[in-house]
């Protein structure tokens, strides 16, 4: 069973950058596909980004796509989510997931996910 960690998360300015992260505790970090999803206020959790388990190939969603980019590090069994041009729509708790199967888009095919970093960002 895996273990995830995320941090970065803080109050930033519109058009600020941040870098989230998550450390995992499984040794076998490579064997999964990772995701980041998040929960806006009264919003339900929702899709972010996802990466395969060697990085070959990602997936985002369209209100992120050319702002954020996935990555991962199997070799430290870090996943990253570096965030430009941030708006406060994206003012969320954004959660890292683990799963067994592919980098979908949908939070069931995740087995594991973190507790969760808070990002505000400031209009």
């Amino acid at each position: 069973q895996v273990q995830l960690v995320e941090s970065g998360g803080r109050l930033v300015q519109a058009g600020g950058s941040l870098r989230l992260s998550c450390a995992a505790s499984e040794r076998t970090f490579s064997h999964y596909a990772m995701g980041w999803f998040r929960q806006r206020p009264g919003k339900e959790r929702e899709f972010v980004a996802a990466i395969t388990r060697i990085g070959s190939s990602t997936n985002y969603a369209d209100s992120v796509k050319g702002r954020f980019t996935i990555q991962r590090d199997n070799a430290k069994k870090m996943l990253y989510l570096q965030m430009n041009n941030l708006k406060p729509e994206d003012t969320a708790v954004y959660y890292c997931a683990a799963g067994y199967g592919g980098a979908t888009y949908y939070g069931h095919d995740y087995n594991y996910w973190g507790q969760g970093t808070q990002v505000t960002v400031s209009s």
